[in-house]
């Protein structure tokens, strides 16, 4: 369950005390608190009215001319959520434990402003959208041996088998370096032609496509069809369609680095079928002249490393654990160079 939506209410204001000039108490606020071991699942059960509304502030009185705060309401939820209001308006995410949002603030106390009388606090529903966060997505069609893949890999244990949709939820698996370095694996759901559009639930895989450091194409060298009454598509063709899906769903994706795993090698002929797509790649555009235009992306993905593999027999999957560390290691010392750039401009800039 990667979406659930809520109902959040801020507390009212507690009454001002006109004769003496005292103030009510402001109203709770409700906050959402990152936490580990939190589901969206769970919070169902746990909370089926899904209502979560903060205390209302004290009244101003005699005793207590201010009157106190109303008690705020926290309400845990799992690290990786963004929240969204039904316009379609984020109000901010959460990405690690700890990370706190208000998301209803309580009413103001009555006073002379206000004539002593309260405000209500605000009230919304909210939607919970929970993003997979994880260094690596494995990209792919339905059955291109990305659970495979994930397996030999990782400590991941997804489910495998010969027919496509195995994995019909995100598999994370975590890849453990000698250093004790570790990252985050993400094995998502097969895609299919469409999926920008929400077609097979597209937009439920692909928005946990944005939440990944780096893009991991996974393709079976000899080609995809998904059904009978669908075309045959080649690997070089795959590629592509898999390039205009994301490019169609989000631009900005064409932006993170990109490694392609070129999988089932021990297949008849794959050896054949791979020379040819290799010349495909270094020369794209003398290859896609026939193809539909919805077909060709604005710009063909420039991957980083091309690996063959068998992760039915393990040939080559040293070297994509090898890579991805590389790649990762490589856009982590970019980031620092630029943010050094940064603070060193901005310094110059304060001394002149």
């Amino acid at each position: 369950m990667d979406d659930l939506r809520i109902y959040v209410k801020g507390g009212t204001g507690g009454m001002g005390h006109p004769r003496l000039g005292g103030e009510g108490g402001a109203g709770g606020d409700v906050w959402l608190v990152a936490q580990e071991k939190v589901t969206l699942k769970r919070m169902k059960s746990q909370y089926p009215r899904k209502r979560f509304m903060a205390g209302s502030g004290a009244n101003s009185s005699i005793a207590a001319l201010k009157g106190a705060k109303g008690k705020d309401c926290e309400v845990n939820v799992p690290p990786g959520i963004s929240v969204v209001l039904d316009n379609g308006k984020q109000l901010g995410e959460l990405n690690k434990p700890g990370d706190k949002l208000l998301v209803a603030s309580g009413g103001f106390g009555g006073s002379a402003v206000t004539n002593f009388l309260p405000c209500k606090g605000q009230a919304y529903n909210v939607h919970l959208d929970l993003k997979l966060i994880a260094d690596v997505g494995l990209v792919g069609f339905p059955n291109a041996g990305k659970s495979s893949l994930l397996a030999r890999i990782s400590r991941a244990t997804p489910e495998v088998a010969d027919y496509p949709f195995t994995t019909i939820k995100p598999e994370l698996g975590t890849v453990v370096y000698a250093d004790h370095k570790q990252i985050t694996v993400a094995d998502l759901p097969g895609l299919i032609e469409g999926a920008h559009a929400n077609k097979g639930r597209g937009h439920k895989f692909l928005k946990h496509v944005e939440r990944t450091k780096q893009l991991l194409f996974v393709v079976d060298i000899s080609g995809f069809q998904l059904s009978p009454n669908s075309p045959f598509r080649t690997a070089f063709e795959t590629i592509l369609l898999l390039a205009k899906e994301l490019e169609l769903y989000k631009e900005e994706l064409r932006a993170k680095p990109a490694l392609l795993v070129v999988n089932k090698m021990d297949l008849p002929d794959a050896q054949r079928n791979v020379n040819e797509l290799m010349e495909q790649l270094q020369n794209p555009q003398d290859h896609m002249h026939s193809f539909p235009k919805d077909m060709i992306p604005a710009d063909v993905v420039s991957f980083r490393e091309i690996i063959p593999v068998s992760a039915h027999t393990g040939e080559g999957t040293e070297e994509v654990f090898s890579c991805l560390r590389k790649v990762l290691d490589e856009e982590a010392e970019k980031n620092i160079e630029q943010y050094q750039r940064k603070q060193l401009r901005a310094l110059q800039l304060s001394q002149t």
